[in-house]
């Protein structure tokens, strides 16, 4: 059972002091029969006051606010993590869409994930679904693995050329992307074969295998595999999730799990930088810093005459995976 040692720093930077930052951060990690949170403090800006609840899909959120002018905010999270489940971890029960339609019935959260999006481009999920020549008798297990492996081998992992905005339809026009592009588009087509599926972001942290998004934030998917529960699997790296997965956070989407989002009222620029490193146990540290260029704050009037660059209003910030 690997313990593993996660630094993550979010920073956000200001060209002009702000004020009035709201903010809601899911940096908490699940404490479950997968993985035993044995140490976490965060640091923030001017040390606020947060106040946590549990969400609807069951994560942990810090909420708080920096009133004051300020031109950065920071926040720092370190934590210690032992993992539980094995190493090698494929799911093998062998039940079928049949089957996953009794166990539906009538919950609606399972109900709510088995929805696809409506989105332009459906047809060619439909064609993903025929490449992957299922029928409805498959085990939902390896339908997931067959839709993990498509992903894997038809998709190039590029960095920066996806947003946090970037659509499934965008997604299927590159044929490449990162964690959370994939974990998005296996979503899709999941939910159009009617298997309920979710979200998840976290970290990966592997010793050796070199494997794609290691020590920085990740994304990747769970299904519900009747007589087995929520099932994760990685599409980026087209495996199932290991001891070298850490889950912060559950979600329909990228949206229900962001590390970091907010707002703020200022008259500026800002930009972004998160760093994440990983320590093990034989005290490797793997490190990683990317730096997001943020969008520029303008705006238009309503007769689209160019305005000043820094405008006084509300603009909101979240972290890409």
């Amino acid at each position: 059972m690997p313990v593993f040692k996660i630094h993550h720093i979010t920073k956000y930077e200001y060209t002009r002091t702000v004020k009035e930052s709201n903010n809601a951060i899911i940096i908490y990690p699940f404490n479950n029969e997968e993985q035993e949170l044995l140490m976490h403090e965060i640091d923030i800006t001017d040390n606020p006051d947060v106040f946590t609840y549990n969400d609807y899909w069951g994560n942990k959120v810090g909420l708080f606010n920096i009133l004051g002018l300020h031109k950065q905010l920071v926040v720092d999270s370190k934590l210690t993590v032992r993992t539980i489940k094995p190493a090698t971890a494929a799911v093998s029960v062998a039940t079928s869409l049949i089957d996953l339609k009794v166990d539906i019935g009538n919950n609606l959260q399972l109900l709510e994930l088995s929805k696809a999006d409506n989105i332009v481009s459906q047809h060619k999920i439909d064609e993903i679904i025929k490449a992957l020549e299922l029928v409805a008798g498959n085990k939902v297990a390896m339908i997931a693995e067959e839709c993990c492996h498509y992903i894997y081998k038809h998709f190039k992992y590029i960095k920066g050329i996806t947003t946090i905005e970037t659509t499934v339809d965008e997604i299927l026009e590159h044929q490449s992307g990162v964690c959370q592009d994939f974990a998005h588009l296996m979503l899709q087509i999941l939910r159009s074969m009617g298997i309920p599926s979710r979200y998840v972001s976290g970290y990966i942290c592997p010793n050796k295998d070199g494997m794609r998004g290691e020590g920085a934030t990740h994304a990747w998917v769970e299904a519900y595999v009747p007589g087995y529960g929520w099932a994760g699997i990685d599409p980026t790296n087209n495996v199932w999730v290991s001891d070298n997965h850490i889950k912060l956070a559950v979600g329909k989407n990228f949206t229900d799990c962001t590390p970091v989002k907010g707002s703020f009222k200022g008259l500026t620029k800002q930009t972004l930088s998160v760093y994440v490193s990983i320590g093990y146990e034989d005290g490797h540290v793997f490190e990683e810093v990317n730096n997001v260029q943020m969008k520029t704050v303008s705006s238009k009037k309503k007769d689209e005459e160019e305005v000043p660059e820094y405008q006084e209003e509300e603009h909101h910030h979240q972290q890409q995976q």
